[in-house]
């Protein structure tokens, strides 16, 4: 399902907008990442893209950074057929990194996708998988050239509006923040994945970018005046949905939610081939943020694909998500 609007010129502003924050200095540990990841994929790169929470932190110590790897094509990134295979079927592919640097282990999970599936993920995808990600700001830890490095800016460009217009259609006819535009806009894309992240983690995360997000939502602005209108008086945007706007929005949103429980699934099925201990990271990272502990047998170690059921099953019966 596509939006006709994503085929709309970009404002140039939010482009420059999203090249300025693309290329804020970042800690030195990241670069480590970043030739490890063109040692092992070498002329098939076309970018090294950092995001999330260790990105926001700075902290790499006990934490676990996120990258996506751009690729030219699927087959020249993979000597393994069967990767290339399954990153065509469904895109990325997720892999774990480990480099030693100055004594310390850094860690890192990383995304393989092709970079014409990539802007068409921001563009063009019906769910939020890549825009809602990378609607937030990012780093270019690594681009092949200019061109690759306009694409990108692009398909940053193309998420922020698909997520600040999929968003702000489900909304009540009122003011908002910024913050709580973000907000409510996060929320609405965690529900439409299997995420543990709670309406206090999404305000953490607007109050926290504030300033890069009031520089998005004012440099997109003009792409989204039919939705939104901005009040000086008291710098808020307006929601100015009509109800037959919003209840279709609802319903993209509901359909997003079943559509991520069967991607989620799948993803994690299919981690179980690329990622190494997928089973122990997952069920620590949604222990992390809701408390509720999975547990990990024997048997379903020895069938991983099907620990993808369970998972949803046991966070769905003890009301993590809904």
């Amino acid at each position: 399902m596509t939006d006709p609007e994503s085929t709309s010129p970009l404002p140039e502003k939010l482009l420059s907008t999203v090249a300025t924050q693309c290329t804020r200095s970042v800690a030195v540990d990241y670069a480590v990442f970043a030739d490890a990841l063109l040692e092992r994929f070498k002329t098939a790169t076309d970018a090294i893209i950092l995001y999330g929470s260790c990105l926001r932190s700075g902290n790499l110590d006990e934490g676990i950074a996120d990258l996506y790897v751009l690729v030219d094509n699927y087959k020249n990134a993979y000597t393994q057929r069967y990767l290339g295979l399954l990153n065509a079927w469904l895109a990325p592919n997720v892999f774990y990194l480990e480099v030693l640097y100055q004594g310390k282990t850094l860690r890192a999970k990383y995304a393989v996708i092709s970079t014409a599936d990539f802007e068409k993920g921001a563009r063009f995808w019906f769910h939020s998988y890549i825009w809602a990600r990378f609607a937030q700001p990012s780093r270019l830890l690594y681009v092949r050239d200019d061109a690759i490095r306009q694409r990108a800016y692009q398909a940053f460009a193309y998420s922020v509006l698909a997520f600040l217009r999929s968003g702000v259609c489900a909304l009540e006819n009122k003011a908002f923040t910024v913050e709580t535009l973000w907000t409510r806009c996060l929320m609405l894309s965690y529900a439409a994945e299997l995420r543990p992240e709670n309406e206090t983690r999404a305000r953490h995360l607007a109050t926290t970018n504030l300033i890069d997000f009031k520089q998005l939502t004012q440099a997109a602005y003009p792409a989204l005046t039919n939705l939104l209108s901005y009040q000086p008086d008291n710098d808020t945007y307006l929601c100015q949905n009509t109800p037959h706007t919003r209840r279709r929005a609802l319903r993209h949103w509901m359909l997003r939610r079943w559509q991520g429980r069967v991607l989620s699934i799948l993803r994690l099925s299919k981690a179980t081939l690329t990622f190494r201990d997928c089973l122990d990271y997952a069920a620590w990272k949604i222990q992390r943020h809701t408390g509720v502990q999975l547990e990990i047998t024997p048997w379903l170690r020895r069938h991983p694909i099907i620990w993808g059921f369970v998972v949803i099953w046991q966070v769905l019966r003890k009301g993590a998500i809904r």
